[in-house]
């Protein structure tokens, strides 16, 4: 089924981000041709696309530029057949900090990226939403019937996002997929997130700090996710739909971290601190995903257990320490 895309040019935005850099190392193995849009900086970093292996990272189109500037989103998505838009501003306890910014990125570079996918004739855009657009569950599981909430400046931002690529879909024909993954984990994953935040505390502490132990997430490893992303740029039938990918399964930081712990013989203390802790109404307390749509779409569903995705991870971030600070608090 991947091989539809081989030879074929692809586009990924965010390309230098954690599910990004997977999604690109995955389209070259299977044979596309793919360019990958990066956020300018002076350094000329490509992000986490510079710990790819050199064979596949050979292979790939840099293109620098940011997504609120029009010209170089089209520039980009010149000649492409195919563009998975995973490019934003995803951490919420910067989008308390930053509204504005992450407003302007998310809500407006996809705007960016849609009109120039509707004036380009781009043959599907594979467009990224998250589960934090849900809110806490008002019935679980979660299916893509659930009201939209925005307890946070960046699930409001991707919530917007959102009904512009439905209205796209709708007014311009469009040819748009929303993807709407739960909580992705796994290898190159930054300290921003809960479970390199453990690991890491973890294996170099005796003691981790984290924000609430009480909230519930539905975790899904990279690799799943990638494969829903790029069925979702072949399956058929899907224009204009929005599609979860997760595990119809949830558990509590709490309980994540002994597992965590468990696996690597350890037992730490948890410290909660108090600047880790989203505001109270902002808190989303349980996210579990029904997938069925995608069973149904996409002909997927998730292969890797949490157990065996966090002893991938567990293994993939001892062996790269030097990257991860477990003493600083990473919005």
């Amino acid at each position: 089924m991947n091989n539809m895309l081989k030879g074929k040019q692809v586009l990924v935005t965010g390309a230098g981000g954690f599910i990004g850099s997977h999604l690109v190392e995955k389209l070259v193995s299977e044979g596309a041709k793919v360019r990958a849009f990066v956020r300018y900086n002076s350094r000329g970093d490509a992000g986490l696309l510079r710990l790819l292996p050199l064979e596949i990272f050979s292979q790939v189109d840099v293109v620098s530029g940011d997504l609120r500037d029009i010209e170089a989103v089209r520039a980009a998505m010149q000649g492409v057949d195919t563009v998975f838009h995973l490019g934003a501003l995803i951490a919420i306890p910067y989008s308390y900090r930053h509204p504005r910014e992450v407003m302007d990125t998310n809500i407006m570079g996809s705007l960016n990226v849609f009109m120039a996918g509707r004036d380009l004739g781009t043959r599907r855009i594979v467009h990224t939403s998250t589960s934090e657009v849900y809110g806490t569950a008002q019935y679980a599981p979660i299916d893509e019937k659930h009201p939209l909430q925005g307890q946070s400046p960046y699930s409001a931002s991707k919530i917007g996002a959102d009904k512009i690529a439905e209205s796209f879909y709708r007014s311009f024909d469009l040819p748009i997929v929303t993807i709407r993954p739960f909580n992705t984990y796994g290898p190159r994953q930054s300290a921003r997130a809960v479970i390199p935040t453990i690991i890491t505390q973890a294996l170099m502490r005796d003691e981790i700090h984290l924000g609430s132990l009480d909230p519930s997430r539905d975790f899904t490893f990279v690799l799943d996710t990638v494969n829903g992303f790029i069925r979702g740029a072949l399956a058929d039938e899907i224009l204009g739909e929005e599609i979860n990918l997760g595990n119809n399964a949830t558990i509590t930081i709490g309980e994540l971290c002994k597992k965590i712990f468990l696996i690597l013989g350890k037992h730490p203390k948890i410290i909660t601190e108090s600047k880790r802790v989203r505001p109270e109404k902002s808190e989303v307390l349980k996210l579990q995903a029904a997938y069925g749509k995608a069973t149904q779409m996409l002909a997927w569903q998730p292969e890797v257990s949490l157990n065996e995705g966090l002893r991938q991870t567990i293994t993939w971030i001892s062996d790269h320490l030097d990257l991860y600070r477990p003493d600083q608090y990473t919005v």
